[in-house]
């Protein structure tokens, strides 16, 4: 077997699967491609017309909107709290709220 996608996952139309992939209860929207070596857990959601490049992992929780490209090698974590920021690191802000100007 190349790939496994459980019973339980909604594919849209025309979605692309590559080999050597992993889909448990989630869903993919129309047109995407899954690229090979992916694994995408429950729960999580693929929109449309986006590509998942090769190495990726999506994990439970995950929402990734319309026409959206995911690089190769790419890993999500799920890790809502504490955040992985040292304490007193940036002044207690998450660093997603910092604006950063190079």
């Amino acid at each position: 077997m190349t790939h496994f996608v459980s019973s339980n996952v909604i594919l849209g139309k025309d979605v692309k699967l590559s080999k050597f992939i992993n889909l448990y209860g989630c869903s993919v929207g129309d047109n995407t491609k899954i690229g090979a070596f992916v694994e995408i857990q429950k729960n999580a959601r693929v929109g449309r017309n986006c590509k998942i490049s090769s190495h990726t992992f999506i994990c439970e929780g995950v929402v990734i909107e319309d026409e959206v490209f995911i690089g190769h090698g790419v890993v999500f974590i799920n890790d809502t709290y504490p955040r992985a920021t040292a304490a007193g690191f940036f002044s207690g802000r998450f660093s997603a709220e910092l604006s950063v100007a190079f």
